[in-house]
């Protein structure tokens, strides 16, 4: 019976629980505000993990990049603190070293999705226009 999972992949399914946890609950950093972690990558020695996080009051307020930067920064200065915690939570012989990256995919995904709709939009008032020009 082959693995479906590796120890890698069951590794950073529980270390995105984790960390989620921890920036909801233990990080006080307003630059940070309201943080998500999308995801985790992490190597398969379980030495380096990349941390995907979105921040949902970026997403309000129209993809600030200052304030995402801001918010990456502040991440990697709490990173220690939050390997410590993570260590605390998880037990690992070595705990990975974490690297926040933004990920965009949603909002990414939130652009696509407006701009579909837009062209839906503007093929049914095509439609509309041509449909009463025909009629008259």
């Amino acid at each position: 019976m082959a693995k479906e999972f590796s120890r890698s992949q069951r590794v950073a399914q529980e270390m995105q629980k984790e960390i989620a946890i921890i920036l909801q609950r233990e990080i006080k950093d307003p630059r940070i505000g309201m943080a998500t972690v999308s995801g985790v990558e992490i190597s398969r020695d379980l030495a380096y993990a990349k941390v995907y996080v979105t921040f949902l009051n970026v997403l309000a307020e129209n993809h600030d990049p200052d304030q995402m930067t801001n918010g990456i920064k502040a991440l990697q200065d709490a990173a220690g603190y939050i390997r410590t915690l993570l260590g605390k939570a998880m037990r690992l012989r070595v705990v990975p070293e974490l690297t926040f990256v933004y990920d965009n995919s949603l909002v990414e995904g939130m652009r696509m999705s407006n701009l579909v709709t837009n062209v839906v939009n503007n093929d049914a008032e095509r439609r509309c226009a041509s449909g009463d020009d025909e009629e008259a």
